[in-house]
């Protein structure tokens, strides 16, 4: 189901008709008699994309997650799902043509729907379940190579220290049961026994017991240290005379720090590798809960299924080391990735501004750790123009989208073209040249191409809206005629000039063999460039963003069916749907400024320590510029495109590659251009026979498997092709003049 859908008139209405009343009705009937199907007429509230609460007449919804289509019945509208106001104005936002298309909610989704899976990534780890088979898995044997016999050799010397100071001998016997636990933690439960034993929820059905003092309601912003628990062990679970024993400062002085260390060193490196966060989790609890406790309050025994767990308090128990779902966990909204790669930023920036001389890093590291850290930059900026988009009103959203939509590309551009400048090397316009080229041709067709490819082996035939895909290759083609309108004006009226030609038939008159050929724009003096050339540069950069301004009035004013989607608000009972919102207005601005300045650094040192690569490399400068300079950026886009495909949402998956494409020719190059008027940075928007042959033939190719509306994975596998067969011949080219 293509998104958004034309209603296509049938001579079965009655059919349709009735298959969502069945659908209302079994989602609207509170008290579970399904045998009512005249429900369906209930009324639901309809936010359209503008987010004003409308009566509609029945609109039919399922319990699916994000934007699924599920029915149409309403003319000329797809009704999708949206869990309140906020998403709904983020869904539509991403129907609006050169809005970024965003996957990631920008509010904290109903616990209540979430699935199993998502909500035991939450876990604080502290719940008995049945066993349900062997604990010896891959998963947790990598845990006993990686950390289990280190720490538990730790722990045992921790013990010899203890029972050698006799005082602190109970803590001895505590670090010796540890020992045990931490060599293989699998199927043991940690409890703290005490005399008022806390009241306890158990399900005798399958076994399953939990703490009601505990946390019962994760969030995905829960943190690594549930907040009840820091600092815990200090107060709340000592006694009285916790203070007023001699064991306890022996054990603080020589044995707790070495095991926070420890712990400490295996939880960060646990957080790091994402999917093992359940062993980070429990060396976290251990550090901040466990080895706080008085000794004789522990208590370690192995889970068995006959065996009924002492009434106390659960403190860790943990089953599996290894948990393939924990890419989808989330730290206040933001994904774990995201978050782990946040480090490297202030590293890569540190780095690359204390050691500017190159004592102790070389520069191809340095450029490496900045265009790695650009991909988490691009992600805060994303999300941070999701959320300002979703909680304001379109002109806020345009303004945002138009002002910072493409800030990680012309930040590196415009980098690029000043340090070109200063150095006289007009290496760095060639590099961005390359890098506009393969910004264009990687989003016609690498994205697309990919997330058919993915999309197509999940589902055996995918659909889209040719009609609002019909849109955007439109205005692909005027573009790309635009944009290289200069060049092929340089081609027929430029002076042709080479570098080095040999008379193959030693006659004045006859045939010569010429190399490093190209096209002179400033002979005379310049009278072609600055009388023909920089005045159609001119008349196109501003020619370009009116056309942009064209199509955004066509989508969304005088043609806005095509894009425009009623979003239905349905509720299923007793769920709660408010918006909660990650980030605030001023939050999302805030950490947008922020990335911003950080994005321009990353950009100003990559740009710096570019020069060797460039020089020393046996690799075109070519390929370097369409591969690594255009495509790096572009992967948090890449992601949201292929988690679309995967839930059959084809539509917005070719939109993003398309909206990309269109605003590196419509806003990107008329931005450069607009610049250089202001700071001359030599700028010339002529490129070279490749650049103009590949995109063209992108853009053609493209238009052609999208005419039918529909595609597989066989389609996806062309376009992929294909941008490969381009890159090979970026590759094996010479590079540019200049370089």
């Amino acid at each position: 189901m293509d998104f958004p859908r034309e209603f296509d008139h049938k001579p079965d209405d009655h059919r349709r008709g009735s298959l969502c009343d069945r659908q209302c009705a079994a989602i609207n009937n509170t008290q579970g008699d399904l045998g009512d199907m005249h429900s369906g007429s209930h009324q639901h509230s309809i936010m359209t994309p503008r987010i004003l609460p409308v009566i509609s007449t029945p609109a039919c919804c399922q319990q699916l997650s994000d934007e699924l289509p599920v029915c149409d019945s309403c003319p000329l509208k797809t009704t999708i799902m949206a869990e309140n106001e906020v998403e709904a104005a983020k869904l539509s936002n991403n129907y609006k043509f050169g809005f970024k298309k965003w996957k990631s909610h920008v509010t904290a989704r109903p616990w209540a729907d979430r699935s199993e899976i998502v909500k035991e990534l939450y876990s604080d780890l502290n719940v008995i379940k049945s066993s349900r088979g062997s604990t010896v898995t891959c998963g947790n044997i990598f845990y006993l190579l990686l950390f289990g016999w280190w720490l538990s050799l730790i722990y045992l010397l921790v013990a010899a220290v203890m029972f050698l100071s006799v005082v602190a001998a109970p803590y001895g016997k505590l670090c010796w049961d540890l020992a045990g636990y931490f060599f293989w933690p699998f199927g043991k439960v940690i409890q703290k026994v005490e005399a008022d034993p806390p009241l306890r929820k158990c399900n005798t059905l399958f076994n399953k017991c939990t703490v009601i003092s505990e946390v019962s309601n994760p969030k995905e912003s829960t943190p690594l240290l549930p907040q009840h628990n820091v600092g815990q062990g200090l107060t709340g679970d000592a006694d009285d005379t916790y203070w007023h024993r001699a064991n306890t400062y022996v054990w603080l002085l020589l044995g707790y720090p070495f095991l926070a260390v420890a712990h400490s060193l295996v939880c960060f490196i646990s957080w790091l590798l994402v999917f093992i966060i359940p062993i980070a989790k429990m060396n976290a609890r251990t550090v901040t809960r466990i080895l706080l406790l008085p000794p004789e309050q522990v208590h370690i025994q192995h889970v068995r299924k006959t065996e009924v767990p002492l009434d106390a308090e659960v403190i860790l128990c943990c089953y599996h080391a290894v948990n393939a779902y924990y890419y989808k966990y989330a730290v206040d909204g933001i994904n774990v990735f995201a978050v782990n790669l946040l480090p490297l930023v202030i590293v890569t920036l540190v780095l690359g501004y204390v050691d500017s001389h190159n004592r102790f890093i070389s520069s191809p590291v340095k450029f490496t750790l900045s265009l790695l850290s650009i991909m988490p930059l691009s992600y805060y900026i994303g999300m941070a123009i999701a959320s300002i988009s979703a909680q304001s009103n379109f002109a806020v959203g345009a303004v945002v989208n138009a002002t910072f939509g493409s800030i990680t590309e012309l930040t590196f551009y415009i980098t690029a073209l000043i340090k070109g400048t200063r150095e006289g090397n007009k290496c760095y316009e060639e590099i961005v040249k390359a890098a506009l080229t393969g910004t264009l041709v990687g989003c016609v067709l690498f994205v697309p191409g990919l997330c058919m490819v993915i999309g197509g082996i999940k589902h055996q035939e995918q659909k889209f809206n040719s009609r609002s895909a019909g849109v955007s290759s439109a205005l692909l083609f005027l573009s790309v005629g635009g944009v290289f309108a200069p060049t092929l004006f340089s081609k027929v009226y430029g002076r042709l000039v080479c570098g080095e030609c040999q008379n193959i038939t030693h006659n004045p008159l006859g045939h010569y063999l010429c190399q490093n050929c190209h096209f002179d724009l400033m002979a005379n003096n310049g009278t072609l460039y600055y009388s023909h050339v920089q005045p159609l540069v001119y008349t196109v950069s501003l020619l370009l963003p009116a056309a942009y301004l064209i199509g955004l009035c066509f989508t969304l004013k005088t043609h806005c069916h095509i894009y425009d989607i009623h979003i239905s608000d349905c509720h299923m009972p007793g769920h709660h749907h408010g918006a909660v919102v990650h980030w605030s207005r001023w939050r999302a601005l805030a950490i947008l400024l922020l990335s911003t300045l950080c994005m321009s650094a990353c950009a100003d040192l990559a740009t710096e320590h570019i020069s060797p690569i460039l020089t020393s490399s046996t690799i075109s400068q070519y390929f370097i510029g369409v591969t690594v300079l255009a495509m790096v950026p572009e992967l948090p886009e890449i992601v949201n495109g292929i988690q679309f495909a995967l839930q059959n949402n084809l539509s917005l998956s070719i939109e993003i590659g398309n909206c990309i494409a269109v605003q590196v020719c419509m806003l990107q190059i008329p931005i450069l251009v607009l610049f250089t008027i202001f700071y001359p940075t030599g700028f010339i928007l002529v490129f070279s026979d490749l650049h103009v042959y590949a995109s063209m033939f992108s853009v053609v190719l493209m238009n052609y498997i999208f005419m039918d509306g529909k595609c597989d994975y066989f389609q996806g596998t062309v376009l992929v092709m294909v941008y490969f067969i381009l890159l090979a011949v970026y590759f094996f080219a010479p590079s540019p003049a200049g370089c």
